[in-house]
């Protein structure tokens, strides 16, 4: 029987994945390609469309606000992504090296607790310790050097992106060591055997063995990590609202206000295109230039 007959005899079948593919296009495609079509005009959801070509994109090269967010957004990306893949790493590797199976079934299992308490929560108790009047950051730093130390973090143009970085202590994401977990499990007992014959034990294994066969972990996260940052704007947008003045602004704060603020659809969905590009170029670069052991050895 061919491919084709037995597609036929099956045909009825496929009618329940009807109502999934109706979902992914209503909620997963047509958003995407709404906002770039709506990025060619002039539209605040309501009234009739004006189209002015590329009027939004020269606009947003000139934007003042726009571009002070691009350079917070990547100054918080790059502290972001360093910390973001290299201390779970670490954290994993010793998870990994915990000799007694039950030992290390507790470590991986009190990292992962905290995955269960929403973002907002977490982002609302920093909004309690970095108060500058009775947070708790203020009162140990008045404690040990007086009153002089204490600093407004959230309200000063030169602590507030320091604090946003803060904010992720102790910088340890259950999934990114879930993720690192994994790769190093999949590692062959073999090579572990082979190099500690050779004398790669501790520091030396990690750097000659682990890290090179985890590269397609940290592939993964980079790009993830990317995605994440230029997307995020939930905790500017509770905390700060982009202050003080533009100096937490991020692009995508940028493209909430003007969307629900302004009601300026058309310029809101011209951000959200360079953001998407930006997005697609980064992948690209990661897929092709970041080299994990899998495509040095194939």
């Amino acid at each position: 029987m061919s491919v084709w007959q037995r597609l036929w005899r099956t045909k009825h079948l496929y009618l329940f994945l009807v109502p999934t593919f109706a979902l992914l296009l209503v909620f997963s495609y047509f958003p995407p390609i709404s906002a770039i079509y709506n990025s060619f005009f002039q539209w605040d959801g309501f009234r009739e469309r004006t189209f002015i070509g590329l009027q939004n994109f020269r606009e947003l090269f000139t934007d003042r606000v726009f571009m002070a967010s691009w350079k917070n957004l990547f100054i918080l990306l790059g502290f972001n992504l360093l910390i973001g893949i290299s201390v779970p790493l670490i954290v994993a590797e010793m998870i990994f090296n915990v000799a007694n199976d039950r030992w290390r079934y507790l470590y991986r299992l009190f990292f992962i607790i905290p995955m269960v308490v929403p973002g907002l929560v977490g982002t609302l108790l920093w909004r309690f310790i970095l108060d500058p009047n009775v947070g708790i950051v203020n009162i140990i730093l008045e404690a040990i050097g007086g009153p002089e130390w204490r600093q407004p973090w959230l309200g000063s143009p030169r602590t507030v992106l320091a604090s946003f970085v803060v904010m992720g202590f102790p910088w340890v994401s259950g999934v990114n060591v879930l993720i690192y977990l994994a790769g190093l499990q999949s590692i062959p007992q073999e090579i572990f055997d082979a190099s500690r014959m050779d004398g790669a034990e501790g520091v030396s294994r990690f750097f000659r063995i682990d890290l090179p066969l985890v590269m397609g972990q940290i592939k993964l996260l980079l790009i993830l990590g990317v995605i994440g940052g230029l997307q995020a704007y939930q905790a500017q947008l509770i905390l700060t609202n982009g202050g003080p003045g533009y100096s937490s602004m991020m692009p995508g704060l940028v493209m909430y206000q003007e969307a629900f603020s302004y009601n300026r659809i058309g310029y809101a969905s011209a951000i959200g295109l360079v953001t998407f590009i930006l997005i697609l170029g980064a992948t690209y670069i990661n897929m092709h230039y970041v080299k994990s052991a899998s495509d040095i050895t194939g």
